[in-house]
């Protein structure tokens, strides 16, 4: 008796034990349930001028992007409240890493010199780096063609990982940098630089909103894939909390919700 006494309960546990786990949200251990942040405010630094991450709607006037739904809805699995707050790209991750912000949503490729100063979050996209050029450009087709073609200016945002991608492709002679990347599109529109550097999914951001003004050139992408994380200063909790948020939003199909809003069906 004794020996079947422990034998149901040691199913009895094992019921209990599978009843608790099937209550977690898919994929999610119980050491991984989301934390609760009670309410805390979350100071985002972002530079409203990355579509389609972050910037301000021409027509409402309003801060719009990928970021701000994505840590809307991290905000809301967490319980806090996101304040973004308007910052240029390039002082961004050094006041992260100061403290100065919780933390920042940028679209910011993840890189070991970076990891140096800040904690990244795990990847929540990947991309590689094209050429944005004018609608109507037919003095060349790929990156090959513009890297051959003598005179022929690179706009691209200084400070970047698209800097360091169009050092590569052109002399510095050729290269015009500039500190966001709308005031990089307004010169080639203009006519002032003949092709942009940036990631792919930005570029189609661009031309979903300026399709009869500019397209991605054709040729194979200038990077290999990279992967966006946010940022946090080093040792910060938020660091591991939107970590279990994004699991969550890929196991419900949030996240890949808010990727086919802001790029055109594109996926992790």
């Amino acid at each position: 008796m004794k020996g079947d006494a422990k034998l149901w309960i040691f199913l009895g546990l094992g019921l209990l034990s599978a009843a608790l786990l099937a209550g977690l949200p898919s994929g999610m251990l119980a050491s991984e349930r989301l934390p609760d942040l009670g309410g805390r405010t979350v100071r985002v630094a972002v530079e409203n001028a990355y579509i389609p991450f972050n910037f301000v709607d021409d027509e409402t006037g309003q801060a719009a992007g990928w970021d701000y739904d994505a840590v809307g809805e991290i905000c809301k699995l967490l319980d806090c409240k996101p304040e973004f707050v308007q910052a240029g790209w390039d002082g961004m991750i050094t006041a992260v890493a100061k403290g100065e912000y919780d933390m920042a949503a940028d679209g910011i490729t993840i890189k070991p010199e970076r990891a140096q100063l800040v904690d990244f979050s795990q990847g929540y996209l990947t991309l590689q780096q094209v050429l944005l050029v004018r609608a109507g450009e037919d003095r060349f087709s790929n990156a090959e063609e513009l890297a051959s073609a003598a005179g022929l200016k690179v706009g691209v945002q200084s400070q970047t990982t698209n800097y360091d991608v169009a050092a590569g492709l052109v002399e510095s002679d050729r290269l015009v940098a500039y500190r966001t990347f709308p005031e990089t599109v307004r010169a080639l529109v203009a006519g002032d630089v003949d092709a942009v550097v940036m990631d792919d999914v930005a570029g189609q951001g661009y031309v979903g909103k300026d399709a009869d003004k500019v397209k991605i050139a054709a040729g194979e992408p200038l990077t290999a894939k990279e992967e966006l994380g946010f940022i946090f200063p080093k040792g910060s909790e938020l660091t591991k909390a939107f970590d279990v948020a994004l699991d969550s939003m890929r196991d419900d199909g949030t996240l890949q919700a808010i990727n086919n809003k802001w790029f055109h069906g594109i996926s992790e």
